[in-house]
């Protein structure tokens, strides 16, 4: 056998032998870099030195495919670095952005919250002033009214349709406190003295508790009750309207509502007249 072929059998040889040797290695796990580095480096070295210098030549060739692998690997991870670098200015760039838009949200709201409380407080005000100028209007329009519920013979008791209307006008009167109510209670001249005054109470009371119901201040009703004395009728018809209740709707100080109060709180006769007939 020749010289070059003992050196390529040789140099198989020890080849097959490290590379098995590597192969079967569990220390660490070869890299397709490390075999190739192995077997270039051996059949380089085989030429170059014989036997010896494939082995070497292996080893060589092992640990050039390892520094190769390891560089690239390096640069895999450097790109991978880079990557995440990128990835989280990009990430801070969105935070920044967001904490920006977040600030300019909570501004704007800040900003419309002032607005809507200035618009709701402009609205109060506009309602407090057409509240007032209805009021205003509500009592120069009942100012001055006045008028008679009228009762059946001797009854204090209110028809349906009369306590209705009562209600509505004292609804309007509660929502104007400039405005005062008389409410005087008459009888006719059928019946006594007292039971005639009792009466009278009784009516100028029962539209006095409508208007109390309705939200008007006790201050502002101003209740009398006359009886008979103010009866002028002669006949059956006339004794119809003086079984009454009169509303006089004023306002506060009013001087000719004292003068008419004066006028209408005359004396009650002291003479008892001894015919009484049904309730008057």
């Amino acid at each position: 056998m020749s010289t070059v072929s003992r050196k390529v059998v040789w140099t198989v040889g020890l080849l097959s032998l490290s590379a098995a040797a590597l192969a079967d290695s569990p220390a660490r796990q070869s890299h397709p870099q490390e075999p190739i580095g192995f077997v270039s480096g051996g059949i380089i070295g085989a030429f170059a030195a014989g036997p010896i210098g494939a082995v070497v030549g292996a080893g060589l060739g092992t640990w050039l495919g390892e520094r190769v692998h390891r560089a690239s690997d390096a640069r895999r991870a450097e790109a991978q670095v880079a990557k995440l670098e990128t990835d989280n200015s990009a990430l801070k760039a969105q935070s920044t952005t967001l904490e920006s838009e977040r600030s300019e949200l909570a501004e704007t709201n800040r900003a419309l919250t002032a607005r809507l409380d200035d618009l709701a407080h402009k609205v109060e005000a506009a309602e407090a002033v057409a509240s007032s100028t209805t009021e205003q209007q509500a009592a120069v329009a009942l100012a001055g009214l006045e008028g008679d519920v009228l009762f059946r013979t001797g009854s204090a008791d209110l028809s349906p349709e009369m306590a209705d209307q009562i209600r509505s006008l004292a609804g309007a009167v509660s929502k104007s406190p400039a405005l005062k109510v008389r409410v005087d209670g008459y009888a006719d001249p059928r019946g006594t003295v007292a039971t005639n005054l009792k009466l009278s109470q009784e009516r100028a009371d029962a539209v006095r508790d409508l208007f109390l119901k309705a939200g008007v201040e006790p201050t502002a009703l101003e209740v009398n009750a006359y009886g008979k004395s103010m009866s002028q009728a002669q006949d059956p018809d006339g004794y119809a309207f003086e079984r009454r209740v009169r509303l006089t709707i004023e306002t506060q100080g009013d001087p000719n509502a004292q003068a008419s109060a004066a006028e209408a709180t005359s004396p009650v006769s002291a003479v008892a007249e001894e015919a009484a007939s049904a309730g008057s």
